[in-house]
Parts: C-alpha cells; structure tokens; sequence
C-alpha cells in the first residue's frame, strides 16, 4: 500500500454571505493528517458532490437540518475508498458513500456511511444516480407526485442532476414529460439524448405561459418544482385539477436577500384541487435500499441514462459551486480529487 500523505486539503466556510456566496467565503486548509479511532475509518474522498441544499447550510437559521459553522468543513456528499479502519464494518479497500464534507480525507464510519459495489455502476453515481439525487428524483416523483399513466409531467432545472432522472422515471411510467433548462444545448440532451416529449428553453422564451400551454395541451398534472420564482409561477397557471406539486427546491431563491414580489396564486390551489407537498429525500431513507435496486434496472436496460460534469480538484470546490447556483452546469456537477 502507498504511503499517506502527512497533510491534506479541505475547504471550510468563513463567512455567511448575504447573497451570492464568493470564493472568498472560503478557505482551502492543509491539516494533518487524522488517525482513526475505535469504530472509525479513514477514507480517501475520490468525488465530492456539490449540490444546491448547501447553500442552505451556509445559513445561519432554522432548518431541517443545522447549518456549517463558521470555520468547519463544508458539508458534502463523497464517495471514496476505505484506506485505514477501525471499524469491523469496513475493511481497507472498500469504497464508501457519505456526507463527508469538502475535503480530500475524512474520518467515517457512523451508521450513515454505506458500502458501494464498483461492478454495479462507476463509483461516481454514488453521489448522483445512484446516491442523493437519484433517489430524490424516484421518491419525489413516484411518493409525492404520484404520476398516472397518460398524464403530463412538467420538471424545472430537467438537465441537472434530479431532473433528468425525474423525467425519464416519468416517460417509464408512461406519462408526457416537459422539461424546462435554460439554453439550446441543455434542451436538445432533455429530449433527443433522455427522451423527454418537449423541453423549453426558459431563458429563449419570452412568453412561458405561451410555451408552457404549446407544450403541455392537455395541462399539467404533476410538476417536479426544482427553481420556484417565475418558472414556478407560470406552470401553477397551468396546472390541471387536481394537479401534485413535488416541492423539492428553489435554486432561483437561494442567493436572494429578501422575498419576491410576484403573483400570489395560492388561490389556483383552491379552485383547481391541487396539491403542493414539500419534502426532503430523508424522509425515505427506510426505502433507499429497493429503489436503488430498481434504479440499477433501469440503468442496465438503457432505460436511465445519466449526464455529470466533472470538475478537478478540491480547489476548485468553491467556484464549481458558485457556478451551479448560477446554472452554469450540465449535468450532476462533481468535484474530481
């Protein structure tokens, strides 16, 4: 076995910006390196995956789970390889997934770290596919917005890492999926590589509404809501009676300093018998284990494909993840170590 090194890097939050986050509210660290103790284990990081929930986290205010602290690790979903261990669950040479945070090592081994069979898939769908957003895709869809075959099925940010999986479960189930990204190539992989019905490009359109009512002729019965603001309000315009919400973020909000002004159309929830429902991917944590099994099915078949992009070095952490509350990333946006 090769040498470890004495030092490695991390990057930890030192300040809480009030907007958009910048590569100053960082700092990259070498530390020593940690020695695992009585029921831990040493795991060489090979993805971290960066995702629009941490930004959430770089407040400080209540939420369904506690914030980073000033001067603590960024939080963070890895997948990588055992290297010492002191735990019996895990030998050395197993690779792990776990939220490990923004760094090159980590010590692990609590109950939520799992093992990863590298024959099923590329260890990277860990932290995709196979991992947190795979699983939010299938639970959000199928738990929350309970598509029916036949109906339409409307998913915003449909290139990124949920909503691709989002739309093509939908297209297996049998129902019309509208994606909705922003720019040509985003909208030409949603459909001609994922085989969505139709995608609509947000920042080419100048009337949503229009293009929403062109793409969606019989409605929408289930929208997967990825950004809220504007998009969000143009298809509750839309939705059909009884129409299901699955509210699983709002990218569009997360940099802003104060609340919106738009249409109030909470109203269109009374009249139409509509459904919003939020949720966090936790919530079916006890399922995990036979919707991934499914997953992995539909992969092998070619019924579910999957775009990431890559980026390399835990340097460059900071600015992948500026750029993805931006929009600028095609696919599930991974740090490479």
């Amino acid at each position: 076995m090769t040498a470890l090194p004495k030092t490695y890097r991390r990057v930890v939050l030192v300040n809480r910006p009030p907007g958009e986050p910048a590569e100053s509210d960082f700092r990259i660290e070498e530390v020593p390196m940690p020695e695992p103790r009585h029921g831990e284990v040493l795991v060489k990081v090979a993805y971290l995956s960066l995702d629009p929930y941490q930004r959430g986290r770089m407040r400080d205010a209540a939420s369904y789970s506690a914030p980073v602290g000033l001067g603590e690790v960024m939080t963070g979903g890895t997948v990588g390889e055992v290297v010492k261990s002191s735990n019996p669950r895990f030998a050395v040479g197993d690779v792990v997934e776990d939220r490990l945070g923004w760094q090159e090592y980590a010590i692990g081994g609590a109950a939520s770290m799992r093992k990863v069979d590298p024959a099923l898939a590329p260890i990277s769908t860990a932290n995709g596919v196979l991992g947190m957003p795979g699983m939010t895709a299938y639970f959000g869809l199928l738990d929350v917005g309970q598509p029916k075959p036949g109906e339409t099925i409307v998913v915003s940010a449909a290139s990124g890492a949920v909503g691709q999986v989002v739309g093509q479960i939908g297209r297996i189930m049998g129902c019309r999926v509208v994606g909705i990204a922003g720019g040509a190539k985003k909208c030409a992989f949603v459909k001609d590589e994922l085989g969505f019905d139709a995608c609509i490009d947000y920042k080419a359109e100048k009337d949503l509404d229009a293009a929403l009512r062109a793409a969606c002729p019989n409605g929408i019965d289930v929208y997967f809501d990825n950004v809220g603001g504007d998009i969000t309000d143009a298809v509750i315009r839309n939705i059909n009676f009884f129409a299901r919400l699955a509210l699983c973020g709002a990218i569009s909000q997360y940099n802003a300093t104060g609340p919106s002004m738009g249409p109030r159309l909470m109203g269109t929830f009374v009249g139409k018998r509509a459904r919003a429902q939020g949720f966090i991917v936790t919530d079916f944590a006890g399922r995990y284990e036979p919707a991934m099994r499914q997953m992995g099915e539909w992969i092998r078949s070619g019924k579910l494909k999957y775009r990431e992009d890559v980026v390399q070095g835990i340097d460059k952490a900071p600015r992948a993840f500026i750029g993805l509350l931006r929009g600028e990333n095609f696919g599930k946006l991974l740090v490479k170590m």
